[in-house]
């Protein structure tokens, strides 16, 4: 497991352990959006919660299912993933959308083969999730 330093920004998340396969873990979280904690969430639909299942495959000591514990991600590697699901494609979309526009000169072809490019590079990310679960690794926070 590796070790965090002091110097690098930590997202915690709390959450409990749902199952248990072979080596890993998987523990559901609650992510809640900024305003719902707003006294105005009952008026208003823009607050919302969401259920998440986060994988670790890599943890020290032993749980159950139903017992707490606390995810641990760097924010460096968040930004990671970020950069691979959203500003890759939106470049990749972009730079389809033009070469395709100068070769074609027809807009609706163009739009189109701009937009199905992006099948292709999300099952490619599909295909090679196991690398990018090595880099985008969840941890758990130890107790004594």
């Amino acid at each position: 497991m590796a070790k965090f330093t002091a110097t690098e920004s930590i997202i915690r998340h709390k959450g409990f352990v749902k199952a248990i396969k072979d080596a890993s873990l998987t523990v559901n979280i609650v992510s809640q959006s900024a305003c719902s904690t707003c006294h105005a969430q009952g008026a208003c639909s823009v607050s919302d919660f969401q259920d998440k299942e986060i994988e670790v495959s890599e943890y020290k000591g032993s749980y159950k299912i139903g017992d707490e514990v606390t995810i641990l991600f760097k924010q460096s590697k968040g930004f990671t993933a970020l950069i691979w699901g959203y500003v890759i494609p939106f470049f990749v979309v972009l730079g389809t959308l033009i070469i395709a526009l100068e070769v074609t000169g027809d807009e609706l072809k163009s739009g189109l083969l701009s937009l199905f490019i992006l099948v292709p590079y999300y099952i490619t990310l599909y295909f090679f999730r196991h690398l990018l679960k090595k880099v985008l690794k969840f941890e758990l926070e130890e107790t004594n």
